[in-house]
């Protein structure tokens, strides 16, 4: 039987989404908790391996096992066996062929930086955060230059593992609401730092460092030492897949609720 669950849970105190030696991944901490339900070790996928620091307000896995147990034993009985920064929204049985990384058709982020002189400390880990001020206008613009299939080499990290930095960003805005930005961004997939890496070139761009033109050229001239510095992974946040309906599974993608900053 394959199941699929809906996550979510604050980043901060994980080592990112993957496995790690020392137990401390996302993924350590989940596959803990369904062993402990299940009564035999299982292993996860998910749709999004996200770094350390990054949260997820719907991330999407799947599992494969042997044992019956209703899906309230996958949810609140698993809830039971994690840390309190990690919780199960949702369980499904779904068919054999669903996959949560590679039937997913798109992804979503979405990045929330607060703009003031003075750092955040109701949302701190939650919201990135830069001191001067920002045009969202200037940002806009240069935004408008990567919607569509390019190569993302120049916003791709070095220990990047996918096969192609060729993508397609379907979208990728800002909006502010005071000092409040929140940049939204959808594609089929991303490269390891790509966002952190857009968002780092983009205060530049705000902060009037750089052009607006200045995004496209980098991106035409694929080259990731030219760009600005990656961003802190604070105010990164998952929000969800898109999977095809005849899965049957619940809504997978949740929007960013942060306090008022």
């Amino acid at each position: 039987m394959r199941i699929a669950l809906g996550l979510e849970y604050e980043g901060r105190g994980f080592t990112g989404w993957q496995s790690q030696a020392d137990g401390r991944g996302l993924q350590d901490a989940l596959e803990r908790a369904l062993a402990a339900i299940a009564g035999v070790p299982l292993r996860t996928v998910a749709a999004g391996r996200t770094d350390s620091g990054v949260h997820a307000t719907s991330q999407v896995v799947h599992f494969d096992c042997e044992v019956d147990r209703p899906d309230s034993a996958w949810v609140r009985g698993v809830n039971a066996h994690l840390p309190a920064a990690l919780a199960v929204l949702w369980a499904r049985p779904v068919a054999a062929d669903f996959h949560a990384r590679f039937a997913a058709v798109q992804r979503h982020y979405a990045y929330v930086l607060v703009n003031r002189p003075v750092r955040p400390a109701l949302n701190a880990g939650r919201v990135g955060w830069y001191h001067r001020p920002l045009d969202a206008d200037r940002m806009r613009v240069a935004l408008a230059q990567v919607v569509g299939t390019h190569d993302f080499s120049a916003f791709r990290a070095a220990e990047c593992q996918a096969k192609s930095p060729v993508k397609t960003l379907a979208r990728a805005m800002v909006v502010a609401d005071g000092d409040i930005l929140r940049f939204d961004f959808s594609a089929d997939a991303f490269l390891h730092h790509m966002i952190r890496n857009l968002v780092g070139a983009l205060v530049h761009v705000g902060a009037g460092k750089e052009a607006p033109e200045w995004l496209g050229a980098l991106m035409a001239g694929r080259d990731r030492t030219r760009a600005a510095p990656t961003f802190m992974p604070d105010g990164l946040h998952f929000c969800g897949a898109d999977y095809d309906a005849r899965f049957g599974l619940p809504p997978t993608r949740r929007p960013v609720v942060v306090a008022s900053a």
